[in-house]
């Protein structure tokens, strides 16, 4: 049994960068008795890139590890083919089985740059529900009524808009909740988003006579655009198995006020000393551009080596050297074959979407109106750009140092 002391240096460090903690009295008494505790983690494989929205939760399971508790890391293969209806205004498409099984092994390989495997249980939820006979399911319906569902916001505005809500995305809540079950968690983590599915599995463990979880809620990370959260479909993503130039370039493209939420939520290092950091820039002691490099390399040294960051600094530093502008000394090579240009020229937007240089050609046309890209260190003018054969471009992307070759 732990001391008093103890209990509150755990909380301590749980505690950060939360939204909720669901019940603190409740976890302080589980952190008390019990030597370890069971934490669960959710991850619907519908994408199979991570980025650091994710990273958020990934380290909230560091702390826990440290902290001497097990990671119940649970890929959602089962839920993943339902689709999660959290913040949709429409039923979501569903995902075949073999999509999320190739995404969830991608997940495996990506989690383990942060989390140890040694001290990590990866399940997956297919292998108690997939064998759930029907009365099962029945009695699992009825721990839950309709109108409680309909207390969740997205079903509750598509309910009285008129749009459809599927029976089965009434399910999602209900089966993600009997994983809490199966598991005996004793914490389930997840996103601000997740708050409803994560009390639901709460209350599903009282109903089957289990203790029931603390939850804790996370914050949505808020994206390299400052406004909205964290996506790649919207391009302001940090992945977190980029190349170290390219995560650095990004972090330093953040807003000044954006950094230290990143700082809080990213890092472990101390509050009291960020207060200070903000009181130096204030008083000119110190500059925002210095304050936000030690940020990305806080950041950085928990996903590549320190030496790799160290010299994707340098290298970042050079190319943006405005008295001498240079360019990588290694960039990239895309090499497009004649039979392009059988029909007609190829539009460099769509070149650029296709080699994975942006995440999308209406991404690169914000882009081209915000001055944000350059072909041949001539800043790009048109969307509509055709590229002619015989020819090589040199492809910038803006203030991050994002550079590719295109031979034609």
């Amino acid at each position: 049994m732990k001391t008093q002391d103890e209990v509150n240096e755990h909380l301590h460090w749980i505690k950060r960068g939360t939204v909720d903690l669901i019940s603190e009295p409740e976890l302080a008494k589980k952190l008390k008795e019990k030597p370890e505790l069971r934490i669960k983690a959710g991850f619907d494989p519908t994408a199979p890139d991570l980025h650091l929205g994710h990273f958020v939760l990934l380290r909230k399971l560091k702390h826990f590890q440290k902290l001497g508790h097990k990671i119940l890391f649970l890929l959602g293969d089962f839920t993943g083919m339902i689709g999660d209806p959290t913040g949709k205004s429409e039923t979501r498409k569903r995902l075949s089985k073999e999509d999320v099984l190739e995404n969830s092994k991608t997940y495996e390989n990506q989690v383990f740059k942060i989390l140890d495997r040694d001290k990590t249980q990866v399940v997956f939820n297919s292998e108690w529900c997939s064998n759930l006979r029907f009365e099962e399911i029945l009695l699992l319906s009825s721990k839950y009524t309709v109108s409680q569902m309909l207390e969740r916001d997205d079903f509750s505005k598509r309910y009285h808009s008129g749009n459809p809500i599927s029976l089965i995305e009434f399910f999602y809540p209900l089966v993600q909740g009997y994983d809490s079950v199966v598991l005996e968690s004793d914490v389930e983590i997840g996103g601000t988003d997740q708050k409803f599915n994560l009390l639901v599995g709460r209350e599903l463990q009282r109903a089957y006579g289990k203790e029931p979880q603390c939850v804790i809620t996370l914050p949505l990370l808020v994206g390299l655009d400052g406004t909205k959260k964290m996506s790649k479909s919207l391009g302001n993503y940090v992945g977190i198995t980029e190349s170290p130039l390219d995560m650095y370039g990004k972090l330093m493209s953040i807003s000044d006020n954006l950094m230290w939420n990143y700082f809080e939520l990213l890092t472990d290092i101390d509050l009291v000393g960020l207060e200070e950091k903000k009181n130096k820039i204030a008083s000119k002691e110190l500059h925002p551009k210095d304050v936000k490099s030690e940020m990305a390399l806080a950041i950085m040294d928990q996903l590549n080596d320190p030496k790799d960051n160290r010299f994707a600094v340098e290298e970042w530093n050079r190319i943006h050297d405005t008295k001498q502008r240079s360019i990588p000394n290694e960039i990239k090579t895309e090499i497009l074959g004649p039979e392009m240009f059988s029909k007609e020229k190829p539009m460099l937007l769509a070149l650029l979407q296709q080699f994975g240089f942006i995440p999308s050609i209406s991404e690169g046309r914000r882009l081209v109106e915000s001055g944000g890209l350059y072909v041949n260190e001539e800043k790009l003018e048109s969307s509509k750009f055709t590229l002619e054969p015989g020819n090589e471009y040199l492809i910038r992307q803006g203030k991050k140092g994002k550079f590719l070759k295109i031979q034609t």
